[in-house]
């Protein structure tokens, strides 16, 4: 009688970029802190999980994972962004920068990451990373002359100078990023002592709560 023939060996699990995970996968290049990477990744991971979980850099927290805290912002071409919403796909040739490239290669720190340490701008520092990469982002959006919701409707701004940045000004431009620990108070001095700083007005003092 004749037997049966055995069943087939299964072959090798399936790897990033094989034909079996193509369909779920791409290849995908970013330069993220200064250093480019290329990836095999499923096309669902987020960029906060690839990160956080591939790359190591935890700086970036997961708060609430719906982009309502703050705490995974960072800077996506220079403009900040919640990276628990983007998908690390649509990424592809993007530069990212998170809290661990703030500094610069010789360790010396970026001046919002002093401003914060001489305001006592934290206290857990579970939002700090997010809230250092916000401040970056809004401190550039205001140099650039986009306005917020407190300087006036975007048809009537005046895009060719810097935003004045007031004291509101500063808490509405960072009002997506959440402090359970209420820093809030350190947050917007040390943001203020930057925007300050780095004014072309510098010079002339102008006083903290209205700051060119």
């Amino acid at each position: 009688m004749e037997q049966p023939a055995p069943p087939a060996a299964a072959g090798p699990p399936a790897t990033p970029g094989s034909a079996t995970a193509s369909a779920h996968d791409s290849r995908v290049e970013l330069r993220v802190n200064g250093r480019d990477h290329v990836l095999d990744l499923d096309n669902r991971v987020t960029l906060l999980d690839l990160l956080r979980e591939r790359l190591a850099l935890t700086g970036s927290k997961k708060g609430c994972d719906h982009g309502q805290c703050g705490a995974c912002t960072v800077l996506v071409d220079g403009r900040r962004a919640n990276s628990c919403l983007l998908l690390a796909v649509a990424q592809d040739g993007s530069e990212i920068t998170t809290v661990e490239g703030l500094a610069d290669a010789d360790g010396t720190l970026h001046p919002l990451q002093q401003a914060f340490l001489d305001h006592d701008a934290f206290q857990c520092g579970y939002c700090t990373p997010g809230q250092l990469c916000s401040a970056v982002g809004a401190l550039r959006e205001a140099a650039a002359g986009h306005p917020s919701h407190v300087t006036c409707a975007p048809t009537a701004a005046d895009t060719s100078r810097p935003s004045v940045l007031t004291a509101e000004e500063i808490k509405e431009r960072l009002s997506g990023n959440l402090c359970r620990c209420g820093a809030y108070n350190g947050i917007a001095d040390a943001v203020a002592d930057v925007a300050e700083a780095q004014s072309p007005a510098a010079a002339s003092g102008p006083g903290k709560d209205v700051i060119a």
